[in-house]
């Protein structure tokens, strides 16, 4: 009986052994992907986006080309959540395990090898680069905030890539609400999006249960209102146009776009509730993520949304 038991558990031993190294060889298999197949991220003609095929939840950047994006698409191999890319820098949100959980910006070069990362707290919730590749910025959900009642906050970030100088959360920006400066704790940014000159930013701010969009001004450092109900704004690639998604519901969004020089408001085409931060495609176009997929629509509000690209977030169009 002894004799029995003894061999049961040492099979037993043997197959956690067996499993053990398994996941091991699996996990080494998926890390050493990463460094076979780069993509250049200065290439022009390509949707770059995080692919969501692979099982697991693991999600990966990839490239299709845009004239047909739906088609053969490259796997970088590279693990992210979130991605962006402008001239050539990629910024990637990486969710990181351990006994204090937490996200990893990782700026890429053209080549994606790594140039820096930057170590931050919650999930990923946002990425953008400035067209430039100059400006870096980031949104992560985090918890713990004394005066968020609902458990959670958003913590943006924004990083020069020229000078490394990084500001891990914007909250501390002198801000301005309908021509009044204004201070409360329960202030919070998210959605940051950049203006050619690598200057002007725009971004969402929430304070005391309503959301306005704000422009900043990075070497000033300074932020003011500019209107309310407007979420993750995206610039449009001629600067005179900002993507956004419009409170519709307690929990509901429609995506509109406002001309920044008649304040008009454009509901687009899209009826669906969208919560993602929209990208344009061109300046025509405006992509985001809808489900598992990235849809793309016309700006103007006319026509109707169409696929994209299947299993597929977080889209940059690089032209």
């Amino acid at each position: 009986m002894k004799r029995a038991l003894a061999l049961v558990l040492g099979l037993l031993v043997l197959v956690g052994v067996a499993v053990g190294y398994s996941t091991f060889a699996a996990g080494r298999d998926d890390a050493s992907t990463v460094e076979r197949r780069p993509l250049d991220l200065a290439a022009a003609g390509r949707l770059v986006f995080v692919d969501t095929t692979r099982g697991g939840g693991h999600r990966t950047v990839a490239a299709a080309g845009l004239a047909a994006p739906g088609d053969t698409r490259t796997d970088s191999g590279l693990r992210c959540e979130r991605f962006a890319t402008g001239a050539g820098i990629g910024v990637c949100l990486q969710t990181r395990g351990g006994p204090l959980p937490g996200t990893d910006a990782v700026i890429l070069d053209q080549g994606m090898n790594v140039r820096r990362r930057i170590e931050l707290a919650g999930t990923p919730s946002r990425a953008r680069v400035s067209a430039s590749g100059r400006m870096v910025s980031w949104t992560v959900f985090v918890t713990g905030d004394s005066y968020n009642k609902t458990g959670f906050s958003t913590w943006t970030g924004i990083a020069d890539t020229r000078t490394d100088y990084t500001l891990l959360n914007i909250e501390g920006i002198p801000l301005t609400v309908d021509g009044k400066r204004y201070r409360s704790a329960d202030v919070n940014y998210w959605g940051v999006t950049f203006a050619a000159d690598d200057n002007r930013f725009y971004a969402t701010v929430s304070t005391k249960g309503h959301t306005y969009l704000v422009e900043g001004d990075y070497a000033n450092w300074e932020a003011h209102t500019i209107r309310e109900n407007v979420e993750c704004p995206s610039l449009s690639p001629d600067g005179t146009r900002i993507a956004f998604k419009k409170r519709s519901g307690k929990t509901t969004w429609r995506l509109h776009v406002l001309d920044l020089a008649t304040m008009r408001e454009t509901p687009l085409a899209e009826h669906a509730s969208i919560d993602d931060q929209a990208a344009w495609l061109d300046d025509d176009t405006v992509m985001y993520g809808r489900g598992h997929d990235v849809y793309a629509t016309p700006a103007d509000g006319s026509g109707t949304p169409r696929l994209l690209a299947a299993d597929a977030a977080s889209p940059t169009a690089v032209r």
